[in-house]
């Protein structure tokens, strides 16, 4: 990322027809190198290596000059799970954007609403029961660079290194080190890479109440750790246009790796908007029966539509994943909905069956403010009968004070 300041020294031809005939002169031991043509090359020997001192050090302490903004289009985020202890699952991100600031301060933010593990069903699980995403849409990765440690790099090209670096995930902070690698392509372009994997432990990031959803609704056994690997490229801008340099926007282009990506443009927003996208990678448009179906179970499971205890009351934190169900319901016409509720094992069976047909009531009340059609929403009570989990702790209690969504026929 070092800039450097080029000199460019033109060395005239002499012309054979307009040369003058030096003079004739005398030989003498002692006489001085005067000659007029060997003084101009010496001459212009000092100014070259006087530019090339004062132009390699601007280039050394100043590593971050322009701003430079992450090219998505050249640039992948994945991680590996494993599943059932033997089966590795690649997946990845598609969203995500960033910049290094003059400073050295590198941003990156994740949508991740964009996770892709290929399959659709997957996704919207890894949306809704692990990451949360209609609480928490991104996540953020920061470092600050030590110009020190790259003084190197205009001579090296390429080099390893340490860096810390915290990680906002899922409303927990953490400070992690990777190693990574720097690759100086051009003056306006790098590449940098993770060296290895970086493990993220789920327990780290307050993460393990979506994991045992995830397996329960998959069915499977997942290591509680992902294996994080990225290699990002960043091109250098324009410090007052926020535009991106046309070598570097060339270079970037041509280290794109898919035919999809080539057509793309490099992007040109000015550096410090940071902000990525938070777009779900799922078809656009009405979702079909399976997709519907699929969706409604996923949202029973998530637990995030959860009461107080002996209340029919929706909590704040349950209206965010209902706005996912109302669109969710908008994008399945023609099917109706049977909004379950459901209790803990505190109060008698008669209580628990009536709060439960509140606790759905209320539900259905909310939808059809959003503008859901009356007559595709039953709400039905079912009091403590179908509980999730073992009413024996107040965790299990909270997740089993609920409501669950099925297509009628």
């Amino acid at each position: 990322m070092p800039q450097f300041v080029p000199a460019l020294l033109l060395l005239p031809r002499e012309s054979a027809y307009s040369r003058p005939e030096p003079p004739p002169a005398k030989t003498s031991p002692k006489a001085p190198l005067t000659h007029p043509l060997l003084a101009l090359h010496l001459a212009r020997i000092v100014a070259l290596v006087l530019a090339c001192s004062l132009a390699m050090p601007a280039a050394a302490q100043d590593p971050f000059a322009g701003n430079w903004v992450l090219q998505p289009q050249g640039s992948t985020l994945g991680f590996q799970s494993v599943k059932n202890d033997i089966k590795v699952e690649q997946n990845s991100f598609a969203t995500f954007s960033g910049h290094i600031s003059d400073t050295g301060l590198a941003t990156v933010q994740v949508a991740l609403d964009s996770i892709d593990t290929k399959v659709d069903l997957r996704n919207v699980r890894m949306r809704f029961l692990f990451f949360e995403t209609f609480k928490f849409p991104q996540a953020t990765i920061t470092a600050q660079i030590d110009p020190a440690v790259l003084a190197d790099l205009p001579t090296k090209r390429f080099m390893t290194l340490a860096l810390p670096f915290t990680l906002d995930l899922h409303g927990v902070k953490r400070d992690l080190t990777a190693d990574i690698s720097v690759t100086l392509i051009s003056d306006d372009l790098v590449s940098i890479s993770s060296v290895g994997i970086i493990q993220v432990a789920a327990a780290d990031f307050d993460l393990t109440g979506g994991l045992t959803k995830l397996q329960e609704a998959a069915k499977v056994k997942i290591v509680p750790a992902g294996s994080v690997t990225f290699n990002w490229l960043f091109a250098r801008t324009n410090t007052t246009s926020g535009t991106i340099t046309a070598p570097a926007a060339q270079a970037a282009t041509a280290q794109v790796a898919t035919p999809q990506a080539a057509t793309a443009q490099v992007a040109t927003a000015p550096a410090p908007q940071v902000a990525a996208t938070a777009t779900a990678l799922e078809t656009t448009g009405d979702f079909d029966p399976a997709a519907c179906a699929g969706r409604f179970e996923i949202l029973s499971n998530s637990g995030n539509i959860n009461f107080r205890s002996a209340s029919a009351t929706l909590n704040i934190a349950g209206s965010a994943i209902l706005k996912e169900l109302a669109d969710i319901i908008a994008r399945c016409p023609g099917m109706t909905v049977e909004l379950g509720g459901y209790t803990d094992d505190v109060g008698s069976d008669a209580a628990n069956l009536a709060l439960s047909q509140k606790r759905a009531a209320a539900v259905r009340r909310w939808l059809i403010g959003k503008g859901i059609d009356a007559n595709r929403l039953v709400a039905k009570g079912y009091g403590e009968s179908a509980p999730l989990v073992a009413n024996d702790n107040p965790e299990n209690r909270a997740r089993n004070r609920r409501i669950g969504f099925t297509v009628l026929p």
